[in-house]
């Protein structure tokens, strides 16, 4: 996996965020059909690294917010 397709895939989560704003991670993967969890996590820490999602932990899954 190198930066282009984590970048590919974090514009995937931001896209599916934007059209339904918090959703949890089990929602994302169903969203944006990213099918292995290191792939949608690494999308989701490029986004949080650029500062354009907050994570919430809820019950037994991490929900996601745009800023």
């Amino acid at each position: 996996m190198n930066n282009e397709t984590i970048g590919t895939n974090a514009g995937l989560v931001w896209n599916a965020l934007n059209a339904n704003n918090g959703q949890t991670v089990k929602e994302l993967k169903k969203a944006t059909k990213i099918k292995a969890d290191k792939v949608l996590f690494s999308a989701i820490g490029w986004l949080a690294r650029e500062g354009k999602v907050v994570l919430e932990d809820v019950e037994d899954d991490v929900k996601v917010t745009l800023l």
